[in-house]
Formats: C-alpha cells, sequence, structure tokens
C-alpha cells in the first residue's frame, strides 16, 4: 500500500477518497504521487498551521483501509477453495457413517432424506461452523482447516448465502434501486453492467419476466427466488450457497444451478426432486438426524438423468402452454423433447 500512487490507491480503495477529505486534504494535482510523498510536500509552516501529523496521517491510512476492507466484507486473500464436513452423531447419538466428506468450488451436493430428518440441520452446521458445538456435533473446515473466528461471529463476512423456501421483501424499492444498492456496496465499478446483467440472469430463471422498474414487492414467489439466485451467484461474495428445496421455487432450476457453479460458488441444495438428486456430483443421504451415506452419482445415474431431462421438458412445455391459457392434448405427451 505505501507503494501506491493516490490515483492507485482511490482505483483500489473508492472509498479512501472519504478519509482525505475528513482530513482536509487537498490532494488534486498529487494523485501520481503516494500518500507519504504527498505529506512529505508540505512546508514546516504549513504542517504547524495545519497541525498535519505526517506518521498519524499515514498510519490512520492503513487503518482506515483495513476497517473499510473487513466491514465491506472485500478481503480477497480469504478464498475458499474447499468445504468439508466432519461426522458428527445423529438423533439416536449413534456415530454417523462416514468419514468426511470435502465438496470443492464449482462442485454440487444434493441432501435427500425424508421430511423432518435433518436435512435443515445439516444446512445449519454448514452456516454456523459447527466446531462439535451444535446438537449434531458434526465440524466444518474450511481449506482443510479451522474456519477463522470472523467467519462464525463477524455479520461482516458471510462464508454462506443460504436460499429459503419462502423469500419477501419490505423493502420500497424497484428491482433496479435495489441492485444498484448492493453494487454500490460491494464497491463495483461498473455498478449498471452488473444490475443489467443480474436482472437478465433472473429472467432467464423466472416463469414470467420482470422490469428494472418493477417494484420488489411486487415480484412473485418465483421472480424473487429467481432475483436472489443471479444476485448470489454474480454479486455476493459468499463462496458457499446452500439452497432449500430449489424445486419449489417456481424458476428453471438447471439454469439456476448452472449460474452458481459458473461462478465458482460450492453448492448445496436439499431437496426431493431426483432431477436435482442426480444432477449433483454426490449426494447425502440423511436419516433420523445424521448423515447415513455419501453417494457419488454414477455414470448408470447418469444416464437415468438424461432421460429425466426429457420427461423434465415436457412437463415443463406442459406447465407453459398451461399458464398462457392453452389446453393440453395426448399429443402434449409425445412431446418432440421425448
Amino acid at each position: 500500500m505505501k507503494n501506491l500512487t493516490i490515483r492507485q490507491l482511490l482505483q483500489k480503495y473508492p472509498f479512501a477518497g472519504s478519509y482525505f477529505e475528513q482530513n482536509k486534504l487537498d490532494i488534486a494535482g498529487y494523485e501520481d504521487r503516494t500518500f507519504a510523498q504527498y505529506l512529505a510536500h508540505f512546508s514546516e509552516a504549513e504542517i504547524e498551521d495545519q497541525a498535519i501529523d505526517r506518521e498519524n496521517l499515514l498510519a490512520g491510512l492503513s487503518l482506515f483501509i483495513e476497517q473499510m476492507t473487513a466491514f465491506l466484507g472485500l478481503e480477497q486473500e480469504r478464498r475458499v477453495e474447499t468445504l468439508t464436513i466432519l461426522p458428527g452423531r445423529d438423533k439416536s447419538g449413534q456415530a454417523e457413517q462416514f468419514q468426511e466428506l470435502t465438496v470443492r468450488q464449482s462442485e454440487i451436493v444434493s441432501i435427500v432424506g425424508p421430511t423432518g430428518s435433518g436435512k435443515s440441520r445439516l444446512l445449519a452446521d454448514i452456516e454456523w461452523t459447527a466446531q462439535k458445538d451444535t446438537p449434531t456435533g458434526r465440524t466444518i473446515r474450511i481449506n482443510g482447516e479451522e474456519p477463522d473466528k470472523k467467519w462464525r461471529f463477524s455479520s461482516n463476512n458471510k462464508l454462506v448465502a443460504q436460499l429459503s423456501q419462502n423469500m419477501n421483501f419490505v423493502i420500497d424499492l424497484t428491482t433496479q434501486e435495489f441492485l444498484r444498492l448492493h453494487a454500490q456496496s460491494r464497491l463495483v465499478e461498473d455498478v449498471e453492467g452488473i444490475v443489467e446483467r443480474i436482472i437478465a440472469e433472473a429472467n432467464k430463471l423466472a416463469g414470467e419476466k420482470f422490469d428494472p422498474d418493477t417494484p420488489v414487492t411486487s415480484l412473485s414467489g418465483g421472480q424473487s427466488r429467481a432475483l436472489m439466485i443471479a444476485d448470489t451467484a454474480i454479486l455476493s461474495s459468499s463462496p458457499i450457497v446452500l439452497i432449500d428445496e430449489i424445486e419449489n421455487a417456481g424458476i428453471d432450476r438447471k439454469k439456476a444451478l448452472k449460474l452458481l457453479v459458473a461462478e465458482d460458488k460450492i453448492v448445496l441444495m436439499a431437496t426431493h426432486d431426483p432431477l436435482l438428486a442426480l444432477i449433483a456430483d454426490k449426494r447425502i443421504i440423511i436419516k433420523n438426524g445424521g448423515i447415513s451415506k455419501v453417494i457419488e452419482t454414477s455414470t448408470q445415474e447418469k444416464s437415468l438423468l438424461a432421460q429425466l431431462e426429457k420427461t423434465d421438458g415436457m412437463l415443463q412445455s406442459m406447465r407453459q402452454k398451461l399458464r398462457g391459457g392453452e389446453t393440453l392434448t395426448p399429443q402434449d405427451m409425445l412431446s418432440p423433447a421425448l
């Protein structure tokens, strides 16, 4: 940081401008000098007259940037490449039946089991980076190590983005305004470009498209879920995405997963949908609150997946017809998709 010019500092940390303003430092014309060189240009008379403390100003800028970077969750050195789950116990206190499970960037893991079996509890353990301190006694590792405490206790460093079944907005903004605020808080350079991209991707997922000027409170459940998935994939800093029953979201779930994986997210989803279960690289089987086994999706299952996708395509086509006010005929059961 010491060797960066003021211009480079402002490009890398745009919020640094407020530090100069707060300290009444006019940097105009000195952008190509370092901050130390800028402070050195003051005469002794100016230093005394303006009560300039060079050492404190230099140290203060470093501290200001460090604190703002942490507050905004912009630290880049904490790249998450792997998530590891170590076994705990089920509701009966029996040890879970696996050694450990490691999930890498751009991998999808499905979580399957009966309603009430403990799928949501597993998602919660991951979100809280459990360290044998939850009812299951599980342990979560990040990049093979015990997670930094800021992942667990800081509200500004979100390791996990969780997309629940029900998502409702209460903020009185248009979709465009809402996304613009988020992009600005992330210090994105091309705010309008990012906002446009998120809306475009969300509309690819939603059953019915919406405009940038649509109030977020007017979005349907499916549109809200599509917007949040696109926002999470493109703009969120959270490297891990937990999804609870995406099949109930009223969106194109395959496209949603493809978008998340393309952005190097680690994706875990609780699902009852066989199509989603087989799309995943692995699936976790939950019974009685514990992980009973971890299954790699086999080549045979992938061939079944191709058939399921054709059937799903037919159902999607029929759904669109019904939404459009059309009637179905036996011919729809012989869709070209099959």
